[in-house]
């Protein structure tokens, strides 16, 4: 099961998170996401667990519990959206009202 946590704080690594839900289960991942250019932690990371009894235990023990100080968000983590349609909807885009700003018109040039 994949696993979210949340509200983490800035100094809490990899290991940080593995060691801590370890103790509930086998981990077969732990990742604190990182800013792709600053490399600073995103506040969130997930936790990939194998077994889903071992995974439901660990998020119901570890949700609020504190980590370096910040109560933690644990919950079952979301499937991931596909990016390319994020904010879209689907079938294509808007029309532009039916005006033609590529025809004449003046625009305050005094015919």
């Amino acid at each position: 099961m994949n696993i979210y946590v949340g509200n983490l704080a800035s100094d809490v690594t990899d290991e940080d998170l593995s060691n801590l839900f370890s103790q509930y289960g086998q981990v077969k991942e732990a990742k604190v996401i990182r800013d792709m250019f600053t490399q600073q932690t995103r506040g969130f990371g997930f936790v990939e667990m194998p077994g889903q009894a071992e995974a439901e235990n660990a998020i119901k023990e570890l949700n609020t519990q504190e980590l370096k100080g910040k109560n933690l968000v644990v919950n079952e983590a979301r499937p991931r959206r596909d990016r390319n349609t994020r904010g879209r909807r689907p079938g294509g885009g808007g029309g532009g009202g039916g005006r033609n700003f590529n025809r004449g018109g003046g625009g305050g040039r005094g015919r």
